[in-house]
């Protein structure tokens, strides 16, 4: 019998830490393509060959959405900081609002980084 059952905040707390971590290995992938642009088109061709591969892609629209959302969450810690929203309904208004923030902010800048073309 389980006793506890998960909540928005206590999955968008945990949402958080993981996003974090995502972005520090998105962030290493992003350093790794910068330094082979720099070592020479033999390697930014093996760099770029991999980031746009099918794979590539998945994990650029993962490190997108990490980043939407510990953005969209770090802006909603900022107003706790200022005092505001701590009452439940605000809790979960704001918390639905984080993610609603995610998926828009992400689909806005996928929609223009497409339309450039690659």
């Amino acid at each position: 019998m389980q006793i506890y059952r998960p909540q928005i905040t206590s999955a968008l707390s945990i949402l958080h830490r993981i996003t974090g971590v995502a972005l520090s290995v998105g962030t290493l992938m992003l350093t790794w393509w910068l330094l082979a642009a720099a070592a020479g088109p033999d390697h930014f061709a093996l760099a770029h060959g991999f980031i746009t591969s099918w794979l590539g892609w998945l994990l650029l629209l993962g490190w997108s959405v990490a980043l939407f959302y510990h953005l969209s969450n770090g802006i909603r810690h900022l107003a706790w900081d200022a005092g505001w929203g701590f009452e439940l309904p605000q809790v979960y208004k704001s918390g639905y609002a984080v993610l609603a923030a995610t998926v828009i902010l992400t689909a806005i800048a996928w929609g223009v980084g497409l339309s450039m073309g690659s």
